[in-house]
């Protein structure tokens, strides 16, 4: 062993006199524990929100989508088969999107219509609506109504708004309604609830309602069009560049618009919260740090004659700095051990049982979402590491600069 390692841990090791000291550097351990501590726990929570926030939009937002300017698309089976083939994408198909309202024989709400074309089988599996697909499409491909009543899928929040069960009926109100020698009149038409789906984001539980394709082109009056295409790829991370591509290759009026591009605000939000609350709670590592540093001023103080003996004995300034480095580096690396250890099983905990419940009303989810990444963890690690060692540097340097003979006389 060094005989710089050596001295650094019976420094460690404190005397009675020194009891002050050794409080010091047990709060400055303590300080850095619950620093990493709590940064590991926030970052991952953050993690988890970004995650759940991303999976539940696309589980009911398609990846990509593509529509035109100034209007419905009417040539929309052959624009599908061009982005079919565009490499990169999974699938695509037609939907129609239009606000308008919902009353049943309890109240009224407003609504997000959507009419969706029958998924395939590939479709079903991955996508978040595969149940509210398979209600509204019993037999794939059946567009006859049950009853001349077409079927329609509502959110949970909806449904309950509406004070409905399934197989009630309820009439959707359009807006682009019929026009009569008295003026616009919206259309009313008749809907059987044919089922209920929960997304996991409230937001869209109490707004959204499914409906066929066909039902919703003869309700809305569309003829043979629809407002857009939706699309999704084979890796999410690349749909902004196949959207790219696609709105290239097809060229105006026609454009695209990718995932992160309809809810860029959400995830910047996300991730500026995310940066501020490692800064912030970095702070109380850096207010350890300062406690690491005070300690070794006063062990400097207090170890002056041992500091001028080593150097008489041949010690070199090197030697001296590295004995303080090692003792402050041993409180940090200890206190960073701990909290990363104590950090990761808390998120374990949070993550295997959440006993912690949130309004859903309020969240955007009912349970705290944990999402441990190992690169959050080294991050947060190697920062802690990084900023006591730079809190070691000043009091080991005054130490190497020590005058032995000075230090002997006044000592």
């Amino acid at each position: 062993m060094r005989f710089e390692f050596f001295i650094g841990r019976r420094y460690l090791r404190s005397r009675q006199k020194q009891a002050f000291i050794s409080l010091i550097s047990i709060l400055s351990t303590a300080g850095v524990t619950v620093g990493v501590m709590a940064l590991i726990v926030v970052i991952a929570v953050m993690a988890g929100a970004q995650n759940e926030f991303r999976s539940r939009i696309l589980g009911v937002d398609s990846h990509a989508i593509l529509m035109r300017y100034g209007g419905e698309i009417d040539n929309y089976r052959d624009l599908i088969g061009q982005v079919q083939r565009e490499p990169g994408v999974l699938s695509a198909r037609p939907f129609i999107y239009t606000q308008s309202m919902l009353r049943s024989a309890a109240g009224a709400s407003g609504a997000v219509l959507k009419g969706v074309d029958p998924p395939t089988k590939t479709e079903i599996a991955i996508d978040g609506m595969g149940e509210a697909f398979r209600k509204l499409y019993p037999l794939q491909g059946d567009d006859t109504p049950e009853d001349n009543v077409a079927p329609i899928v509502l959110g949970k929040e909806l449904g309950r708004k509406l004070s409905v069960v399934e197989g009630d009926t309820v009439y959707l109100i359009s807006f682009r309604g019929m026009v009569s020698p008295i003026g616009h009149v919206p259309a009313m038409t008749r809907f059987r609830v044919a089922g209920f789906f929960a997304s996991g984001m409230y937001q869209f539980d109490e707004a959204y309602a499914f409906v066929r394709l066909a039902d919703a082109q003869r309700t809305l009056k569309l003829g043979d069009t629809v407002s857009g295409i939706e699309i999704r790829v084979n890796d999410i991370y690349q749909a902004d560049q196949v959207a790219e591509r696609i709105k290239k290759k097809l060229g105006f009026p026609y454009w695209t618009k990718d995932w992160m591009q309809m809810n860029a605000n959400l995830f910047f939000a996300l991730k500026l919260e995310k940066t501020a609350m490692f800064i912030i709670l970095t702070l109380i590592v850096l207010v350890a740090a300062f406690n690491i540093a005070s300690t070794l001023i006063m062990m400097v103080m207090k170890k002056t004659k041992d500091i001028a003996i080593l150097k008489a004995m041949g010690a070199s300034d090197g030697s001296i700095m590295r004995i303080f480095v090692i003792k402050g580096m041993v409180i940090g690396g200890f206190g960073t051990m701990l909290g990363v250890v104590l950090g990761i099983g808390i998120c374990f905990v949070l993550k295997h049982y959440p006993f912690i419940k949130l309004p859903g009303n309020i969240y955007y989810f009912t349970t705290l979402p944990v999402q441990l990444q190992v690169a959050d963890v080294l991050t947060i690690a190697l920062a802690a590491i990084g900023i006591c060692f730079l809190a070691t540097l000043y009091p080991a340097r005054q130490a190497a600069r020590l005058n032995p003979v000075d230090a002997i006389r006044y000592g």
